[in-house]
């Protein structure tokens, strides 16, 4: 009897495992804001990572007879002061900011929702030094903090190349202060629950009941802040490099693409310079959030039904 009723129960727990996800995507897909922005979303990646492999500027030569052209049949969004199409530089930047926020946003939650969850589950001395840390970080403002790293990146002369990897770390660490706590708060409640009553009962080690039993119960927690964390990212990025603090050129981004027009007569007269990324990370940023919104309606157990 046991026996046939164990393969039930496992068959039950599949299939409404598999309904709930189901009603999540029928949620989700329900929701038309946050389905625009996720199409915003994948249009941006396409655009940025698929579209410079159509381009006949990918080399980035200097051109000085069609320097700062305006749009045109050849060149689409205009040229800059060395003549470089500027749609296609739009395009490459957005391949380094992307990635950026991609890295910093995998990099914060790892370390965040690691810290969080051994700050939450062993508490005492681990969970003071955690979140002391943390409550450090987060007393200092992460614009200026993100500033004096970029100042001491310039102050140490750090290769242009090894620049957008050291961005990504600076991100990262800004970032997994808040993620941290949430994720111990989550820890706290979790392991006061039945089931982890029985996994003290049954004896389980602790690496099991943390990557099993706990963790997993916060997955659509770490979904939404990751998603969020995308768009804060690339701004940040955007902000240090617009100040010469994080990406340097010649490796484009969108935010030394317009510190590029950082005179009155190309504010004025060379719109074509600053518009196109500008643009570029508004629309990101935007989907992002927005597609992140509809996210935490569905897959938030506190967000009403």
């Amino acid at each position: 009897m046991n026996s046939s009723v164990a393969p039930l129960q496992k068959l039950q727990s599949r299939s409404g495992k598999s309904s709930l996800f189901k009603q999540s995507v029928r949620r989700l897909l329900g929701n038309k804001l946050a389905v625009s922005g996720f199409v915003v979303v994948i249009f941006m990646f396409a655009l940025c990572f698929v579209g410079p492999l159509f381009s006949p500027y990918t080399d980035n030569k200097i051109n000085m007879a069609m320097m700062n052209k305006a749009p045109g049949l050849k060149h689409w969004l205009g040229t800059d002061a060395l003549g470089r199409d500027i749609m296609t530089r739009v395009m490459q930047a957005g391949r380094i900011s992307l990635t950026v926020g991609l890295a910093s946003m995998v990099l914060s939650v790892f370390i965040g929702s690691l810290l969080g969850a051994i700050a939450g589950y062993y508490r005492g001395i681990a969970d003071q030094i955690i979140m002391r840390l943390a409550d450090l970080l987060l007393t200092v403002p992460s614009l200026p903090l993100l500033f004096i790293f970029g100042a001491l990146l310039s102050e140490w002369k750090i290769p242009t190349d090894y620049r957008m990897y050291i961005v990504m770390l600076m991100l990262s660490i800004v970032n997994w202060p808040g993620l941290a706590r949430m994720v111990r708060g989550q820890m706290l409640s979790l392991r006061e629950r039945e089931f982890m009553q029985a996994t003290v009962v049954l004896g389980l080690r602790d690496w099991r009941k943390l990557w099993v039993h706990l963790l997993p119960n916060i997955v659509p927690l770490l979904i939404v802040m990751a998603t969020l964390n995308i768009g804060g990212a690339i701004l940040s990025e955007s902000v240090l490099s617009f100040f010469g603090l994080g990406v340097m050129p010649p490796t484009p981004t969108w935010g030394n693409m317009i510190d590029a027009a950082n005179n009155m007569i190309d504010f004025q007269q060379r719109p074509w310079l600053w518009i196109p990324p500008g643009l570029s990370i508004f629309a990101t940023v935007i989907a992002i959030n927005i597609f992140g919104d509809g996210l935490r309606d569905v897959l938030d157990p506190k967000q009403k039904r």
